[in-house]
């Protein structure tokens, strides 16, 4: 049995991406208003391009809020959300494509959104030879099934969309497939909608990078976009790439566990080390990510906590700008060696602190340590002269007695 197609009139008809550049949605005078009251329902038409699928799985295991949850309207102020997703959707064939196109033709009753995940080949190449990088149904084009390219689904669904969410860095900043020596010509969402595109509802095209990204980013930031929409809340601040500033606004090394060992000069020499891994190729300091705070997946995990080093994969130049992987930056040989002279003083003189700290004012009186467990050494006459100034350092301008 075969599938029904949509019977495209002329006029409406892209052959490639080529034509799609082309009627690349442009800003118009008057933006599409809020509608007046809480939206009950809103749709997110979700869409892949050159994608490993890792962004989808990335957001069904997020936590803050479920996918399950904002499905089932159980979110409070939150508007119920209907998913239209190649692989999650009940729905099949053209029973799922025509969602699609009740949107393109502006005849649903409520918003939608739209999320492209993966980057957007040049369709300009593939239908040289009659083929196509990605597509989302078929059409009947002069008699002949004709595919639709995702980008082509994402020219005609963006003008109307409340608003354009890029998931992961190859729809973010074009990723993988848009590296260097590729064949398809990919760029990012941001790239082929261009600079002035905005949504129905005012907003440029919003970034999520991460290779893949972690789930809870994404939902907080739909979740925020969401309240948004609703009139509950003010939009969200974005940075000046589009991404969740409160996301994305530190570096990795910032929330890193292992940063402290970086400020007193100790590193790893190899994987499976507790210390710092910018000397085994770490990107970290460099790198605008939250993973090590939040975790990869229920708050736990994180390239860093698993032992890895970060290869940079939310950046705009991911991969080229940080390959060879697993290659000490050229710029750690100066850092790490400020880093290893400095640390010559504050390793000694924190351990000095800490040994002292560790002690009851009793056991200092009595030089002795009550322990089972273990001979605890005593101070050196060097270490307590240093310590009694420390102290004094310490107490120093604080009136009235202790």
């Amino acid at each position: 049995m075969s599938t029904p197609v949509l019977d495209v009139a002329p006029e409406h008809r892209l052959e490639s991406t080529a034509e799609a550049y082309d009627l690349t949605p442009k800003p118009q005078p008057e933006r599409g208003k809020l509608p007046h009251g809480p939206i009950k329902t809103v749709h997110v038409f979700w869409l892949a391009g050159m994608s490993c699928d890792g962004c989808s799985i990335a957001v069904v295991g997020a936590t803050n809020p479920s996918v399950e949850s904002l499905l089932a309207g159980a979110v409070p102020a939150m508007p119920k959300v209907l998913l239209h997703h190649p692989v999650l959707s009940v729905e099949a064939g053209h029973e799922f494509v025509r969602n699609f196109e009740l949107a393109w033709q502006g005849k649903l009753a409520d918003p939608y959104v739209v999320v492209y995940e993966g980057s957007i080949a040049d369709e300009r190449i593939a239908a040289k030879t009659g083929g196509y990088w990605a597509a989302l149904g078929v059409e009947k084009v002069d008699g002949k099934d004709r595919p639709v390219p995702t980008a082509e689904w994402l020219t005609r669904l963006a003008p109307g969309a409340a608003a354009v969410i890029a998931i992961g860095t190859c729809a973010t900043w074009g990723g993988v497939p848009a590296a260097f020596g590729n064949v398809t010509g990919s760029m990012s969402i941001m790239d082929f909608l261009g600079a002035d595109y905005r949504s129905a509802f005012g907003l440029p095209v919003v970034n999520v990078p991460g290779c893949s990204p972690v789930g809870d980013n994404f939902m907080e930031t739909v979740a925020e976009i969401l309240l948004f929409l609703q009139g509950l809340g003010p939009l969200p601040d974005f940075d000046e790439l589009g991404r969740p500033a409160w996301l994305f606004k530190e570096t990795v090394h910032r929330g890193c566990s292992r940063a402290g060992y970086y400020e007193e000069g100790e590193f790893a020499r190899e994987y499976g080390g507790k210390e710092c891994l910018v000397e085994i190729g770490c990107w970290g300091p460099v790198v605008n990510c939250n993973i090590v705070e939040r975790g990869a997946i229920n708050h736990m995990g994180g390239c860093m906590k698993a032992g890895g080093v970060c290869i940079g994969c939310t950046m705009p130049g991911f991969p080229d700008s940080f390959s060879p992987f697993y290659k000490m930056p050229p710029g750690a040989n100066l850092s790490t060696a400020g880093a290893k002279l400095t640390g010559l003083f504050i390793r000694p003189l924190r351990r000095m602190t800490l040994q002292f700290q560790n002690r009851e004012k009793r056991w200092d009186q009595m030089e002795n340590v009550p322990s089972g467990w273990g001979h605890v050494p005593l101070p050196s006459k060097a270490e307590r002269v240093v310590h009694y100034f420390y102290e004094k350092w310490r107490n120093f301008g604080v009136r009235g007695k202790r």
